[in-house]
């Protein structure tokens, strides 16, 4: 049976409902924030993601706001914020942005679920997947013109695109 079909018999699912499934599914580290919210931990291979999921009734979406600790230099933000601009360009779903006041790194997505549309837990994996994929992609170039004294072109260049097909 598919996660789906755990849940398309039931009326009224509260998407982070679905979520904590998923994380339990998954074996993530979670914790229940309250019931709109749920907080998670999810491992990269550059770092680990606090991965937050929150639903808004009142506009039925669900947010979703990755974080991760980035401390660039004062010096270096003009050129990490030239850097994200770039970044943003080649993000179809989500953009990031960085909390300078917090020292994060920021990546939000919205899923709008209007009219009782209800959330699928493969939309879920694929909003969490898509989130730490580009976080993965992207965390190289960041590092780059923060620390590497690199240009933005040039760090952009170590940003691989997902691949598509088989060779």
């Amino acid at each position: 049976m598919s996660m789906t079909e755990q849940f398309v018999e039931q009326d009224d699912i509260h998407p982070i409902d679905i979520v904590e499934n998923l994380a339990e599914f998954r074996d993530w580290e979670f914790d229940r924030v309250a019931e709109d919210q749920i907080a998670m931990a999810v491992e990269g291979q550059w770092r680990s993601y606090s991965i937050t999921l929150a639903w808004s009734p009142f506009d039925e979406t669900l947010r979703m706001i990755v974080t991760f600790e980035m401390e660039p230099p004062e010096s270096k933000l003009p050129k990490l914020y030239e850097a994200l601009n770039q970044i943003n360009d080649q993000c179809w779903a989500g953009a990031f942005t960085f909390w300078a006041e917090q020292r994060l790194m920021v990546y939000r997505y919205g899923l709008v679920l209007t009219g009782g549309q209800f959330v699928a837990p493969e939309q879920i994996e694929r909003l969490i997947a898509t989130a730490v994929t580009s976080c993965e992609r992207f965390y190289p170039a960041m590092q780059l013109v923060s620390w590497g004294d690199r240009s933005v072109d040039d760090a952009m260049q170590v940003a691989m695109t997902e691949a598509y097909g088989r060779a």
